[in-house]
């Protein structure tokens, strides 16, 4: 008896659990109607219809499989509109993945922070309006395509971590099962494919949804992933379990929303919170309708800023007055970018902090990261990108500019590699920008510029140190030079045997190097001239400038038009 009691519980509240979420102009207790017998106003009620409605969902998002009505079921049965729902009573129930909503001052919070008080409705337009969408152009299949100005930094960011698993992981994808975690090995993945053009939509969703995962979790200090998502009044969209045939639905549900005040979000958002990548990589593949709608931009950030915590959010920040969605053109701030990239919604991108005396610090880059950035901005001398981001484990960048956010990748992982020489230099420049308050100018105090000598062992002639010290701050161009001049075997990079040819500093020095020889042509044995071929001229673009704040001494050249950044 005990057991037919809960499967009939558990029948009932499935029912209750799809019906479609009440009208916000009824109260929700005329609308559920009456739980075992008691009283519809009582409070025994209401807690008694809570939790078998929570238990139902639990069940249904942790244990409910689809199979086709041919397929041979076991354990129990239900018929939903001629389809077979078996539930699966053996997989555990390890993951917290209940679906809430948020409270008043939560979705207030939360608006305000990536909005502000004030903000435009074109603003809001732009950030309502952009799915998560791949191109579907052949030649750019891979690529996500933004239809809006602001979410770049967003998709740049998605962008980056599927060309990772495009690029580097493409085999494990085409063999993933449907329940497997989002967690990968980094072995055997030196040679990545290259066969991009031949990629199936399956492989590019499972690319999709584990980038997300990854990033998800990332946020959430690995423990959990916060996943939004929306109900419609009178729509069921949070239960897609299809892709292509429920697109349509997703957009025509979506079609009367406006999003334009933390009432508008109170009203439609729903966040569920998973402990267990395997079950959230399974509801994101479910749900990826949804974000590839025009809202899943804005549901993504969202679901980033509620795994990292609001107040975890606004404690990352230099100046959490500030909104995350910059004004006037509604750009993603750096905030947002760093919150993706590694998880803390720091607002520089140098490593570790900056003190400024008095216990105030600004916050950077606290640790390794997959992928990583780089900016034009740094050209320019407005910041320092530290070694955590220009030296991913991965060779994928989101390349900032003034104005934009894209990506930048290599399908060698050896790109990074260093000889010695050139692994001597950033050992150098990492310990000179530890030391370096300026924000990335450049120079620091001779008290920092000791613990620099120390710590990379550099023996400096006392006639060198004096001068070096003699202005009372060091700058990095001065500092280098002698560092070039200096013996290998007194901590510099000047080979004493001559086998070795320090690096040049600039890119210029480097290509009247190559361009000597060529230039004055060259003779055989006879005596005759010899045609020697030149190399390809130096081209020049923004992206240049950028490529050589990863690479100073690197050679670009192109085909056609330039590569833009902005």
């Amino acid at each position: 008896m005990a057991d037919r009691g809960e499967d009939e519980d558990l029948e009932m509240a499935i029912r209750m659990s799809m019906t479609p979420e009440p009208k916000r102009n009824k109260p929700r207790d005329e609308v559920a109607g009456v739980v075992s017998g008691l009283p519809e106003d009582s409070p025994e009620s209401k807690t008694r219809r809570r939790e078998l409605m929570a238990a139902a969902a639990e069940k249904r998002m942790a244990t409910v499989v689809r199979v086709s009505p041919l397929s041979p079921v076991g354990n129990k049965e239900l018929k939903k509109g001629g389809e077979v729902v078996r539930r699966v009573d053996e997989l555990p129930l390890r993951d917290q993945s209940l679906c809430k909503e948020l409270s008043a001052e939560e979705a207030n919070k939360l608006f305000v922070m990536v909005f502000g008080s004030q903000v435009s409705k074109d603003i809001l337009a732009q950030w309502c309006n952009q799915g998560i969408r791949f191109s579907s152009d052949p030649e750019t299949s891979m690529g996500l395509v933004q239809h809006e100005g602001g979410p770049c930094g967003v998709l740049a960011t998605i962008q980056a971590f599927v060309l990772k698993y495009i690029i580097f992981f493409s085999n494990e994808l085409s063999r993933i099962p449907q329940n497997r975690g989002l967690g990968v090995s980094s072995k055997s993945h030196s040679v990545p494919s290259y066969n991009i053009s031949s990629l199936t939509e399956d492989v590019k969703v499972r690319a999709l949804v584990r980038s997300m995962g990854e990033i998800l979790f990332s946020c959430g200090s690995n423990k959990r992933a916060v996943i939004a998502t929306l109900s419609i009044p009178g729509n069921d969209i949070q239960r897609f379990e299809g892709i292509s045939e429920d697109e349509q639905v997703v957009a025509s549900s979506l079609k009367a929303l406006s999003i334009e005040s933390s009432l508008d979000l109170l009203k439609v958002l729903r966040v569920e919170t998973h402990t267990s990548e395997t079950t959230a990589f399974q509801r994101l593949e479910a749900i990826i309708p949804l974000f590839q709608s025009r809202m899943g931009a804005l549901l993504f950030l969202i679901s980033a800023l509620l795994s990292r915590g609001l107040d975890l959010v606004q404690s990352d920040r230099d100046d959490p007055s500030l909104p995350l969605v910059t004004a006037p053109f509604g750009h993603a701030s750096q905030e947002i970018v760093n919150l993706l990239l590694c998880g803390q919604a720091v607002a520089n991108v140098f490593d570790g902090r900056m003190d400024l005396g008095g216990g105030m610090f600004l916050k950077g880059i606290s640790r390794n990261v997959e992928v990583g950035f780089l900016t034009l901005l740094e050209s320019l001398n407005f910041c320092k990108v530290g070694q955590f981001l220009k030296t991913p484990k991965w060779p994928i960048w989101v390349v900032g500019s003034e104005s934009h956010y894209t990506v930048l990748f290599a399908l060698d992982p050896t790109v990074q590699n260093e000889n010695e020489l050139e692994g001597r230099e950033t050992q150098i420049r990492k310990a000179f920008d530890a030391q370096d308050q300026s924000g990335g100018g450049g120079f620091i105090s001779v008290e920092g510029f000791h613990q620099v000598i120390r710590e990379t062992n550099i023996k400096l002639p006392q006639v060198k140190l004096d001068n070096l010290c003699s202005a009372g701050f060091i700058v990095w161009s001065e500092f280098w030079q002698v560092i070039l001049d200096l013996d290998q075997s007194l901590g510099g990079l000047k080979d004493s045997s001559g086998l070795m040819v320090p690096p040049r500093w600039t890119p210029e020095e480097f290509m009247a190097d190559v361009q000597g020889p060529s230039a004055s042509g060259a003779s055989d044995s006879t005596g005759k001239d010899i045609e020697v071929s030149k190399p390809e001229p130096v081209q020049h673009a923004p992206l240049v400038d950028c490529v050589r704040t990863r690479w100073p001494r690197a050679v670009c050249n192109w085909s056609g038009d330039p590569p833009s950044i902005v």
